[in-house]
């Protein structure tokens, strides 16, 4: 037990000093912030860009982040204009929008996941890129992924579902974005949310892979939080899709 918390401690120390605080515009001009983690100087590395879930921040990744660096990839977290604060780092991004009376409601992050998307090929990344969503941006990456087939490499997405009635979305609004998708994908979440999903994976013609856990599992990427005890079997289902990648 001590050695896991003090790997854990390591872990989180390398992240604060691994990470760097950047901001870009998004597709309507306003500052997105995200923490970059880059631990490789080759471009050509494969690159993944993580979203979080509702009412966060790119705080979900604090201890994600430097897991992805250590499986070979260089890593940015983006605070989306749709979440709030998780793991005492508040959604910047999110706030901006407030102050701006924007839209900041699940759909609006669209923009942002481009944006990241596109600042990333740009400046970050000359490799393969990954996609990578928990909750509500689990089901936008889809989408991105089926909607520009050509721009990313790959997806995965924690928990993902029909999120968006409220919005006034049809009720298998995602379930019917996700047939153009061409790149492999990768779906989890917790155990009794699988049926949220199904159909949707279904519907993708692309590779794909699923991970359902034997215990009750947990929604959204926190699900590899050290701090599960099922975390691990998470972990090794998200490292067997990766390693096509690498």
């Amino acid at each position: 037990m001590f050695i896991k918390k003090f790997l854990l401690l390591l872990l989180i120390t390398f992240s604060l000093f691994a990470k760097e605080i950047i901001t870009f515009p998004s597709l309507d001009g306003l500052k997105i912030t995200a923490n970059k983690y880059i631990k490789y100087r080759d471009k050509r590395k494969p690159f993944i860009i993580l979203f979080h879930q509702a009412g966060w921040s790119r705080g979900e990744y604090l201890e994600i982040a430097p897991k992805l660096n250590s499986l070979g990839f260089n890593v940015m977290a983006v605070d989306l204009r749709s979440g709030d604060e998780i793991n005492g780092i508040e959604n910047l991004t999110a706030t901006r929008a407030v102050d701006k009376n924007l839209d900041i409601g699940y759909i609006s992050a669209i923009p942002d996941i481009l944006a990241s998307i596109k600042y990333a090929k740009k400046n970050l990344a000359k490799g393969k890129i990954l996609i990578w969503g928990s909750s509500y941006s689990a089901s936008l990456v889809l989408k991105v992924a089926s909607d520009y087939p050509n721009l990313i490499d790959g997806v995965l997405a924690f928990s993902p579902g029909e999120y968006f009635g409220k919005y006034k979305k049809p009720y298998d609004w995602i379930e019917r974005s996700v047939n153009k998708i061409e790149v492999p994908v990768f779906i989890t979440s917790a155990r009794e949310e699988s049926l949220n999903w199904e159909k949707i994976y279904k519907r993708i013609k692309s590779p794909k892979e699923f991970f359902i856990p034997k215990t009750k599992g947990h929604h959204g990427s926190r699900a590899l939080w050290s701090k599960f005890s099922d975390s691990k079997s998470y972990w090794r289902a998200v490292e067997k899709f990766l390693k096509r990648f690498e």
